[in-house]
């Protein structure tokens, strides 16, 4: 193909195309397909792949907004994220650098100035999950106010040890108590060290005492799932401290809705962090800040979601699921069937059988109705109220007949 031709190139924009991308997503269509062992030496064409994709793709992929899904931390995204994702995937916009990202950063920047306040924070940036939003607060920790470890509850995510081994940093780890939070008797001394706290535990969505925010020379919260409750004005009391604390990780893909991967992390200093977390380089305008150097415009996804839902429109749908948590623990306390571990904290909730084993529960209820997680040693089921359109009823009807079988 000439360079002067480059406009006619079909593989960039065909409108027909998209049109029947858009309908392959509501068709019914099973019928999976070999993919090919090796690279093709001839391309299939667009409209064959799309053929050949949909039954895979979609057809096989986990439902989250079914009616019976509540096992993971894995909610279902609004059709405006689709959109936007569409867009994003159009213009490849790279926040590394303004130029070809000029509306994009003002987007991130206006979402921070949104939300950072509710937690207290000044601002921060986006990241591809809180994985690497954990690494980012601690790696300030480290360089801001020179701590020499990290200390946490042994229930705390795994990136957190991840990020101590990336940065050479030692990990004391800490006992939960009968709630799953970190026991702070338990606690050493904190004058040189990070203190990691959960605000909404993996496992069983704990909050650990939030009032020791300010204790130990910095303190991250890894706020990865319960954080957005502080948008919640029935609900964000229970995060009560979190804004004394120096940085704070949220995975948007969690309860803010929002397709992978993103994340936020945030700082009360920020000046300070941004200093210590920046690498210039000659080919740049302005400093990068962070681990990640390109990264894309996941902030418009998010932008427009809470300029469709508002804050009520968020909080409504936040509250819906703690209800939901809350009346699926009340059914699973009245069961003679079922025992509950405790009440939930954050919408997530722990349970077992008594009469058949937890394995034999999970395996004979449908893929995506529950999750599994082991306390003290012993498996216990986990449901997640991440998804809106999960029918509370219908699930415990099935978790009981089958206890029952």
């Amino acid at each position: 193909m000439h360079s002067s031709d480059h406009i006619s190139d079909a593989s960039f924009f065909d409108l027909d195309g998209l049109t029947k991308a858009l309908t392959l997503m509501t068709s019914s269509e099973t019928d999976v397909r070999e993919l090919p062992i090796s690279l093709p030496q001839l391309g299939l064409g667009e409209s064959q792949v799309l053929d050949l994709l949909a039954p895979q793709v979609l057809g096989t992929a986990a439902q989250l907004g079914a009616s019976t899904s509540m096992a993971h931390m894995d909610p279902p995204t609004p059709w405006i994220t689709w959109a936007m994702q569409l867009w994003n995937a159009s213009l490849n916009q790279n926040l590394l650098h303004e130029a070809t990202s000029p509306f994009a950063a003002r987007a991130e920047k206006l979402v921070l100035d949104w939300l950072a306040p509710f937690f207290g924070m000044r601002g921060g940036h986006f990241c591809s999950g809180s994985t690497i939003a954990n690494l980012t607060g601690i790696w300030a920790a480290r360089d801001v106010a020179g701590i020499r470890q990290v200390v946490t509850s042994q229930a705390a995510h795994l990136s957190i040890e991840k990020a101590c081994h990336l940065l050479g940093i030692k990990l004391v780890k800490i006992a939960v108590d009968a709630q799953g939070r970190l026991d702070t008797t338990q606690l050493p001394d904190l004058k040189n060290s990070c203190l990691v706290l959960n605000a909404g535990t993996t496992a069983t969505g704990a909050i650990d005492s939030l009032a020791l925010c300010g204790a130990a020379a910095w303190t991250h919260i890894d706020a990865a799932w319960a954080g957005p409750l502080r948008l919640s004005p029935e609900y964000a009391e229970r995060l009560n401290g979190i804004e004394n604390a120096d940085s704070i990780a949220v995975s948007a893909h969690k309860w803010l809705f929002q397709p992978k991967d993103s994340a936020l992390i945030m700082f009360r200093d920020l000046e300070s962090a941004n200093k210590a977390i920046s690498f210039g380089g000659s080919y740049l305008a302005k400093p990068n800040i962070g681990v990640q150097g390109s990264r894309s415009a996941a902030a418009i996804p998010l932008l427009a979601t809470l300029l469709a839902w508002g804050q009520n429109g968020l909080a409504q749908r936040l509250n819906h699921l703690m209800q939901a948590a809350d009346s699926f623990a009340q059914k699973i306390e009245e069961a003679d069937e079922l025992e509950l571990w405790n009440k939930p904290q954050t919408a997530v909730n722990v349970f077992r059988p008594r009469h058949i084993s937890t394995t034999e529960l999970l395996a004979a209820l449908p893929a995506g109705m529950l999750s599994s997680c082991v306390i003290d040693g012993e498996i216990w089921a986990r449901s997640v109220a991440a998804n809106p359109m999960a029918d509370v009823e219908l699930i415990f009807t099935k978790i009981i007949a089958t206890c029952r079988k």
